[in-house]
């Protein structure tokens, strides 16, 4: 434990704002904290996400920082050390962690500036060094190292180490709290002030075990040193802990329950006078913390806190990473690979039963009056054990359809989910494990078949369908959108420019539902989409909407349909196409209404579905786009350049032919001949 004064004679330890005193010959591997008389003691952290640590050595010329080095590395006094040591490695067993640890040392000349500088971007920390008898050298801290640190952008911690403690006036006591308090409050990246001597080998080597701890359980994804209170995203992700640990969901964790917890992170079971300890602490502090079933969320998140405020970071970590955290507190990456969610362009990602039934059941659970309604707080609750809620930035942001209260249906609820699978699979899979989903992470998703495959076979098999929504500008892309979504014309009369999503479960047939997904493309959108190879890969069925009072926008929708039918047929992703003429409660444009027809018809597509937002008249448009999907087969447009290369390749086909059975001929008749000749031959 961090040891008090009166048991030792130490020099002190600033961390984070708090004073601590370290005894002569501390030892960094027997680290533990003991809570009041209880003798809980939580052992060192799990295996770090860290494969080695770079630690940079700065300072004032002759603040001793190559002697720094040499006594932490060597345990012994340079009595001529070098102006700039190489690199120095630690020995690996120097450390508990076992995690290599590289020490630069750098130079104090303004030319070496430049160097110093590339050196601090590879660093995972870095060490501030000061004269302890030379105040100027401390001054310097502030009014230099640490603005140039600001401006060089090095976004690592920092150690600030008074070094030659030893020659200090002992008639000029120094309170570290004092001096470094002040320090410390302007530039919050400093973790941790710690005085030294290198000649005397005091607290050199626990100079650089601070600064590698630092990095291993960095303070800041955890603590917020302003408010000295835990992070909202440390809380979740505590809270969803406590939620799987909380096995019979009572809503504390009983003395068999603490245990499970205790060894599966700890290896170590308690003792009962262990956690009668335990709650004792909780509840002369909090007692809402404790109850009589066990320790409650309250008091365990409040434990999490006095273990951090006493510095004793790696007893949260080692939590966090035996659950499956990484520094970011986000499930880390190997749990979630990228091999997991490998497929081919044309193939899509969906929800498997078994993933629907889980939401299903969260559905159930946090919709807890059951009116079919998950009122946003509602939501909020079920992905406050999540790092934040997914659905309050783009694309997902008003794309379902809301309820009258402002809530998801149940229907609308599986179409978000739905769509985040379709868009960003790890993502989904990430925040089911988030709300509690423990199955393996390969069986909350499916792959659907390959679009190509679909088309051989003349039917898709896909629940989720992806439309994307072509037009130009003032077309009525935006209006159709907000329809799907329940949107009335006279509350939805902006349009966007932005790219947008909208998704809603579509009833095909009486029995069957498909979700289908509308991706807006903007007017200025489009030739991004061309641009790419496989940008059409994704999409099921292309719609182009254009104003049918408008012969310019009745020309761009056609242009655009011409456009996605060259991109498709040269890039292989070719897809069904439907053409959409809005606006029907104003008169048409004849023209657009003779060109439709017979462009349409010319490329082999079904003719305009007429629709109107204004009188919310859609043709049911929404079934027809689910039904030509799920033929990927039909209604794929022709151009003329696309017509004439198939007609060659028939032809290069037909002569091909031609020419092998010609070839072979040629060989049966030269066979027969060679026969015929032999025979002859034999005869005579």
């Amino acid at each position: 434990s961090f040891i008090s004064s009166s048991s030792f004679v130490a020099t002190p330890l600033l961390i984070n704002s708090r004073v601590y005193l370290l005894p002569r010959g501390f030892q960094t591997s027997s680290v533990s904290l003991s809570i009041s008389s209880s003798s809980l003691s939580f052992q060192m952290a799990a295996a770090s996400p860290n494969n080695s640590v770079r630690i940079v050595v700065i300072g004032d010329k002759g603040t001793g920082k190559s002697s720094l080095i040499v006594a932490a590395a060597t345990d012994s006094f340079p009595p001529n050390a070098p102006p700039v040591l190489p690199d120095t490695k630690l020995p690996f067993q120097f450390f508990p962690d076992g995690i290599p640890v590289t020490l630069v040392d750098t130079s104090s000349r303004p030319e070496d500036k430049g160097m110093v500088a590339e050196e601090l971007k590879l660093a995972d920390a870095v060490v501030l060094t000061y004269d302890c008898d030379r105040p100027e050298t401390l001054e310097g801290l502030s009014l230099r190292w640490l603005p140039e640190l600001r401006l060089l952008e090095v976004k690592v911690p920092i150690i600030v180490a008074g070094c030659k403690l030893d020659v200090r006036d002992d008639n000029s006591p120094v309170v570290l709290e004092e001096v470094m308090a002040p320090i410390m409050h302007q530039f919050r990246e400093i973790e941790t002030c710690i005085e030294c001597s290198a000649l005397k080998q005091l607290q050199a080597q626990e100079v650089f075990y601070y600064a590698q701890k630092t990095v291993i359980h960095p303070t800041a994804p955890l603590f917020d040193q302003e408010t000295q209170t835990l992070k909202p995203r440390c809380v979740r992700a505590l809270k969803r802990i406590f939620i799987l640990c909380d096995h019979d969901k009572d809503g504390a964790l009983s003395e068999a329950e603490l245990n499970a917890f205790q060894v599966k992170c700890f290896h170590a079971p308690l003792q009962p006078s262990e956690v009668d300890g335990v709650k004792r602490v909780v509840q002369e502090k909090l007692p809402e913390g404790v109850n009589e079933v066990g320790l409650t969320l309250t008091g365990f998140l409040f434990l999490h806190a006095l273990f951090i405020e006493k510095g004793r970071l790696e007893t949260t970590w080692t939590v966090l990473r035996k659950f499956g955290y990484n520094n970011d507190i986000r499930l880390a990456d190997e749990l979630l690979p990228p091999s997991l969610f490998k497929r081919a362009p044309d193939q899509s990602v969906e929800l498997p039963d078994v993933a629907i039934e889980f939401l299903k059941g969260k559905y159930m659970l946090f919709d807890a009056d059951g009116d079919n309604n998950l009122r946003p707080q509602e939501i909020e609750d079920l992905f406050s054990t999540a790092p934040e809620s997914p659905w309050k930035e783009a694309p997902y942001e008003d794309a379902a359809e809301k309820t009258a209260l402002g809530g998801l249906s149940s229907d609308a609820f599986l179409s978000m989910w739905s769509l985040m699978t379709l868009l960003e699979p790890a993502r989904s899979v990430e925040h089911l494990i988030y709300i509690g989903f423990q199955g393996d992470p390969s069986s909350a998703i499916r792959f659907t078949r390959k679009r190509l495959l679909d088309r051989k076979k003349k039917q898709c098999e896909r629940k989720v369908v992806q439309c994307f929504v072509f037009g130009p500008s003032s077309a009525g892309k935006s209006a159709l959108l907000n329809y799907f979504l329940g949107r009335s014309y006279a509350d939805n009369t902006e349009s966007t420019t932005d790219e947008r999503y909208a998704v809603n479960v579509v009833d095909e047939t009486k029995s069957a539902k498909k979700t289908l997904v509308m991706r807006e493309i903007p007017a200025d959108g489009a030739q991004g989409i061309f641009s790419s190879k496989e940008s059409l890969a994704a999409c099921d069925i292309a719609v182009f909407v254009y104003d049918s009072s408008d012969e310019s926008s009745w020309k761009r929708a056609s242009e655009l349909l011409v456009e996605v039918a060259n991109h498709g047929q040269a890039t292989g992703y070719e897809v069904p196409c439907l053409m959409v003429s809005a606006k029907d409660d104003i008169v048409s444009s004849q023209i657009s209404i003779q060109d439709s027809t017979r462009v349409t018809q010319e490329m082999g597509i079904e003719p305009p579905v007429s629709i109107s937002s204004k009188l919310g008249d859609f043709n049911n448009l929404f079934c027809k786009i689910v039904t030509a999907a799920q033929h990927p087969h039909l209604s794929i447009p022709e151009t003329e350049a696309g017509k004439s290369r198939k007609h060659y390749n028939r032809l290069i086909n037909r002569s091909l032919l031609s020419v092998s059975i010609g070839a072979a001929a040629v060989v049966v008749g030269l066979a027969a001949y060679r026969v015929y000749a032999a025979r002859k031959s034999a005869s005579a």
